[in-house]
């Protein structure tokens, strides 16, 4: 069961890859559109900024496999910027598009606040999943961020963390699972996170080919 992490030269490719690995996971790092298509799950990492995050995916010509795999259905596991990159706009340095994916924009966080929010904080489910398995509610997971989402549809929020403001902290839509945290850096709760995402993964229907979609 191979699990496609996409390589658009995020810093933290490989303690992504090294979580996955550590729950049984069959990660394969890579920027190859056909791979990821046809991965039975796919995983976008990453840290640092919007804008760089966009440049290097469009550079790498992942931006329309990327919508594409989520469209179609494919288990999908947003983490960070990988969370961050899924919403329609960002105001980190100024405006920039991103995948719009789901709606909502990116904003930093209010003047006053220390940034980015760096550490352990609590993460609040706000409706259960199979995502959380095992996972006490209130749990600490580990932060790094100066921009939070902020969805326009209530519904996807799953989880809520304290910072100032209660912000989303996981999302989640049909198949797609996304963390503003890092569960790779989290400790045994992030690897049950990974490994819970791995079960979603082999339960999952088989996914709409990718030809049906592009034709």
């Amino acid at each position: 069961m191979t699990i496609a992490i996409v390589d658009y030269g995020a810093g933290n490719l490989r303690s992504v890859t090294h979580a996955a690995e550590h729950v049984g996971l069959e990660p394969v790092v890579t920027d190859d559109p056909e791979a990821i298509r046809a991965a039975a799950g796919v995983i976008l990492p990453g840290v640092g900024a919007a804008a760089d995050t966009m440049l290097n995916l469009e550079n790498r010509h992942l931006v329309e496999v990327v919508k594409e795999v989520i469209e179609r259905g494919t288990p999908f596991f947003g983490v960070c910027m990988g969370l961050q990159a899924l919403f329609t706009l960002s105001e980190e340095g100024g405006a920039h598009r991103c995948l719009d994916v789901i709606p909502g924009t990116v904003r930093r966080f209010p003047a006053g606040l220390r940034v980015p929010h760096m550490g352990w904080n609590q993460v609040r489910q706000v409706r259960p999943h199979p995502f959380f398995e095992g996972v006490p509610d209130n749990a600490n997971f580990y932060f790094v961020h100066s921009y939070y989402v902020d969805p326009a549809a209530r519904e996807v929020v799953a989880a809520e963390t304290d910072y100032g403001l209660a912000f989303p902290s996981v999302v989640i839509r049909d198949r797609l699972v996304a963390t503003q945290f890092h569960p790779e850096k989290s400790g045994p709760n992030g690897l049950r996170l990974y490994a819970n995402f791995g079960r979603l993964v082999r339960e999952a229907p088989a996914a709409a080919p990718a030809s049906a979609l592009r034709a």
